[in-house]
């Protein structure tokens, strides 16, 4: 029931916006609808761009969708429901070693800035041997990094621990609550509310997988192609949205704070650490060897065929160069 009505929300969206891939006339605005697989701080730098006036200022009508989780921001993507969508690597080179055409040309959360938070009885990762744990999905998204880490702690997936999908970050943190699972993802800024609450942080994702690309603004290599100088428009308003993260510190975090609904506190540790470590880029780059990282891990589940290809292969900076130049830089 769930996926028949998000087809039927895909197609009225498609219906709605199909002359919109037409050029406006002066004056005009494009309809731009953008999929993002969830609302978290990383995600903040596309609701800045959205709420911020960014894409306004390039003469988009964004309509930034929220579809909890990569999968359904894929689906949205190959049905053309939407132009832009937020998505995992992971996703990407799974549908494109299948033939489906998406290409990442931005980079959003370009590094891993989650710990694995255990209930009051779960303090080590051997303590999660046949325990459940929660997840946003079961195969890609936060969840496939989360069985490389557990996997180099001696956890073999399904051997050794139950996964079930739980949902959003929210609903993650929840579901921990209550007691429904053993453990889960958590990232920054949510795990500090956790741990104020109570609970163990077991480990981080970066201790394991210090490089490594999460989520990328992905689109459909052919529609990119044709509208080019629209998706251009659409990077320029990103990096536009980025620089301005970066360099409004405090109009930033309580810009945070309020669309995200976090506590100042946990906003500003968030906003300094994003920006400290570079999970945000200031110019809205994908980190390619964060990329190199995935591809390194699909060839060694044997889930790519021949020697590994390069990034080149799932990325397209070019209409980030195209956009740089335009805005006066590189």
């Amino acid at each position: 029931m769930r996926l028949s009505r998000l087809r039927v929300t895909l197609s009225i969206i498609a219906s709605l916006l199909v002359l919109s891939s037409f050029p406006c006339r002066s004056q005009e605005k494009v309809k731009f609808p953008i999929a993002a697989s969830s609302k978290t701080l990383g995600y903040g730098p596309l609701w800045v761009a959205w709420k911020h006036g960014f894409f306004d200022q390039q003469g988009l009508d964004a309509q930034v969708i929220l579809l909890r989780g990569t999968p359904p921001s894929v689906q949205a993507l190959v049905a053309g429901s939407v132009y832009v969508g937020g998505a995992t690597p992971d996703a990407v080179m799974d549908v494109s070693e299948r033939g489906i055409d998406l290409v990442m040309v931005v980079g959003l959360i370009n590094g891993l800035s989650h710990a694995i938070m255990g209930g009051k009885n779960y303090k080590r990762y051997e303590d999660l041997r046949g325990a459940t744990i929660g997840g946003q999905s079961l195969t890609s998204g936060i969840t496939f990094p989360l069985k490389q880490v557990l996997k180099s702690k001696g956890l073999e997936y399904p051997r050794d621990y139950k996964l079930v999908n739980v949902g959003g970050t929210a609903d993650l943190f929840a579901a921990l609550s209550s007691g429904q699972i053993a453990a889960a993802p958590l990232a920054i800024p949510l795990n500090f509310a956790a741990e104020e609450a109570g609970f163990n942080v077991i480990g981080w994702y970066r201790d394991v997988l210090p490089n490594y690309q999460l989520t990328a603004m992905t689109v459909r290599r052919s529609w990119a192609e044709a509208n080019r100088p629209l998706l251009i428009r659409f990077v320029k308003g990103m990096v536009l949205a980025m620089r301005w993260v970066f360099e409004n510190k405090e109009p930033a975090i309580d810009f945070l704070t309020k669309e995200m609904k976090l506590k100042p506190a946990h906003a500003r540790k968030g906003w300094e650490y994003y920006t400290a470590n570079r999970i945000w880029y200031p110019d809205s780059d994908i980190n390619t060897e964060g990329v190199k990282t995935l591809i390194q891990i699909y060839g060694e589940q044997g889930q790519l065929k021949g020697p590994l290809p390069s990034p080149a292969r799932y990325v397209d900076q070019s209409y980030l160069k195209d956009a740089l130049k335009e805005l006066g830089n590189r």
